[in-house]
């Protein structure tokens, strides 16, 4: 048995003490006879690794030359511009979509859930790929895989059909949907908004398969589809499978309002995501989960063809987070990294890194005080260990 010590840290900037891993678990004591490696920490402050609840990595120009972007209005245009810069980009999805998780999971990511698109111009290719990476990157980070019909699944012909292939293919673990009231009723004209949410749940229900769907539309026509999303998971059973990913119909509630539709949600067992994209459509994650509603951080799009911006720095993104919450207090910083970090990983299933015996031997080391500074100061990761081994060193991969 091989004992790994990290000798003088300081979890949550308490007093220096060791972490110590055996299996990739942290234990009190090192047990009797254990061969023990022994890192020296240097009196760093340990906070626990991240998980990205939603990030799109086969879309990313990360690494590639420079693209400037041209204006867009709404969501066909933005899809356009996604196909043109796929098309324009020198490197395959797989390498690209590797190089960005990679970077990722060197600043602390140890566990994602990425979409990738499916649509006839790109075929499964980007699922595809981001699965290859996600191969690469095994013991590193752990990949939950979307297959997103980000073109919409009743507007365009041939998305239906992927994503059955896809679904049937078990590379993916989720369906997405996008906008059924929308972007993709009827083709973008008013019609049955439950066309593209009968496809993807019967998907899910087919083949055993999660859902996570984005709702970018708001006041009613985001919050009819989010009924009738509670509704079909209920009545399939499928409580805990889904994820509703933006809800920017939510973001914009208050008082009763949003508290009767996070009871819903609560009841129905669905889970949200947020991007922090701005302090309008951020979703008050600290009054859902008081309502038990279970709320991840995502890094959304990442220098694609949407923004130029997105670093899949999760540390960074709870700052983004606090930013738009315009959070003071140490107790409203501590929720940002939170959200990140223990709503993440419930989300995902994955057990909370408490950084307590018992808890996986998940942390990252850099200099600071204590978490509050470290969300405000955003600094370097020195070391980050994944399963009690050490995976990155100062923002690279080892």
């Amino acid at each position: 048995m091989t004992v790994t010590v990290f000798h003088n840290v300081r979890p949550f900037g308490e007093q220096p003490r060791d972490l110590i891993a055996v299996d990739g678990e942290l234990v009190a004591e090192i047990p009797p006879g254990a061969e023990v490696e022994r890192i020296d920490g240097a009196g760093r402050l340990a906070l626990p690794t991240l998980v990205d609840a939603h990030i799109h990595p086969d879309k990313t120009s990360w690494g590639e030359p420079w693209h400037s972007r041209r204006p867009a209005h709404g969501i066909a245009e933005y899809v356009a511009g996604d196909v043109e810069l796929a098309r324009a980009l020198p490197t395959p999805v797989g390498e690209r979509a590797l190089r960005l998780m990679s970077h990722a999971a060197a600043r602390g990511t140890r566990a994602m859930r990425a979409h990738a698109d499916v649509a006839p111009a790109y075929g499964l290719s980007g699922i595809e790929g981001v699965a290859e990476a996600a191969r690469k990157l095994a013991g590193i980070v752990d990949v939950e895989l979307v297959a997103f019909p980000q073109h919409g699944v009743v507007r365009t012909p041939g998305v239906a059909e992927l994503l059955a292939e896809a679904a049937a293919s078990g590379l993916v673990t989720h369906i997405g949907g996008i906008d059924p009231a929308g972007f993709d009723a009827d083709g973008g004209r008013e019609g049955d908004n439950g066309d593209q949410l009968s496809t993807v749940f019967g998907l899910a229900e087919k083949h055993g398969l999660g859902l996570d769907i984005h709702l970018h539309d708001r006041g009613e026509q985001g919050l009819a589809p989010l009924r009738d999303i509670a509704a079909r998971t209920r009545a399939l059973g499928l409580q805990g499978r889904v994820n509703v990913g933006h809800a920017f119909a939510v973001a914009a509630l208050s008082g009763r309002e949003l508290d009767e539709t996070a009871d819903l949600l609560a009841e129905a067992g669905i889970s949200l995501t947020t991007v922090a994209l701005s302090v309008t459509t951020i979703l008050p994650f600290a009054r859902l989960a008081e309502r038990g509603v279970t709320v991840g951080l995502g890094s959304d799009g990442v220098r694609d063809s949407w923004s130029p911006f997105g670093d899949a720095d999760m540390l960074h993104r709870a700052w983004l987070a606090a930013w738009a919450l315009d959070a003071r207090l140490d107790e409203e910083l501590e929720a940002c990294f939170r959200v990140a970090a223990d709503g993440g990983a419930e989300l995902l299933g994955l057990p909370e890194a408490d950084l307590r015996p018992g808890s996986p031997a998940d942390f990252m080391l850099m200099d600071g005080e204590c978490l509050p500074q470290a969300v405000v100061d955003v600094p370097r990761r020195d070391l980050v260990v994944r399963a009690g081994r050490v995976v990155a060193r100062d923002g690279r991969l080892v």
